[in-house]
C-alpha cells in the first residue's frame, strides 16, 4: 500500500523541516495539553493538517502552532465534558497531573517555574523564546492586541525573575 505520492526530495525537504521545527512545536504541544501523550496526539494531528493543507510543501510555523493550539483547546474542552460525566457517574474528582522529578533538580525547578504561570503568559513566552515568533505573530495566533502580547511577555519574565532568585546561591 502506498502512502504517499511525493518524491525523494518532497520527503527529505519535509523531515529536515520536521528535524528543524519538531522540538518546538511539541514543547508548545505539552504546555498546551494537560499530559505527554495527549501533547503528541495534537502534536501528530496538527502536522497531519499541517501537511495535507499545504500539499506536500513545507507549511509555515505560526499555522503549525496555531493548529497545535487550537487542537489542543478542542481536545481539553473534550476531556472537561468525559471528566464532568465520569464524576457524575463514579462521583470523585480525577487528577490529571503528578509530579515525578526531583525537588533539587535546576531543571525542573524551572520548568515548574514556567508551568506555575498563568497560561496566556506561558504561551506568549513559549512562542516568544522557543517558537521564535515575533509579537506580531504571537497577537495573532492569540488573538490579543500586539501591546497585550508584549506586556504578557513582560509580566512572564517578572514573575520568572522573582521565582528564580531562589535559585541564587
Amino acid at each position: 500500500m502506498q502512502i504517499s505520492h511525493e518524491s525523494p526530495t518532497d520527503a527529505s525537504r519535509w523531515q529536515a523541516w520536521l528535524q528543524a521545527q519538531g522540538e518546538v512545536f511539541f514543547l508548545y504541544a505539552r504546555q498546551q495539553t494537560r499530559s505527554e501523550a495527549d501533547a503528541k496526539d495534537v502534536f501528530q494531528e496538527a502536522l497531519v493538517e499541517a501537511w495535507r493543507k499545504c500539499e506536500g510543501e513545507t507549511p509555515d510555523k505560526a499555522m503549525v502552532l496555531a493548529t497545535i493550539r487550537r487542537r489542543a483547546i478542542d481536545l481539553g474542552r473534550s476531556m472537561d465534558r468525559r471528566t464532568v460525566r465520569e464524576q457524575r457517574v463514579c462521583g470523585e474528582a480525577v487528577q490529571w497531573f503528578v509530579a515525578d522529578y526531583a525537588e533539587g533538580d535546576t531543571r525542573e525547578f524551572l520548568r515548574g517555574a514556567i508551568g506555575g504561570l498563568p497560561d496566556a503568559l506561558r504561551e506568549v513566552l513559549i512562542l516568544r523564546i522557543w517558537g521564535d515568533l515575533s509579537f506580531p505573530a504571537i497577537a495573532s495566533l492569540t488573538n490579543v492586541p500586539v501591546a497585550t502580547a508584549t506586556s504578557r511577555y513582560r509580566y512572564a519574565l517578572e514573575r520568572l525573575r522573582g521565582v528564580l532568585t531562589e535559585l541564587k546561591p
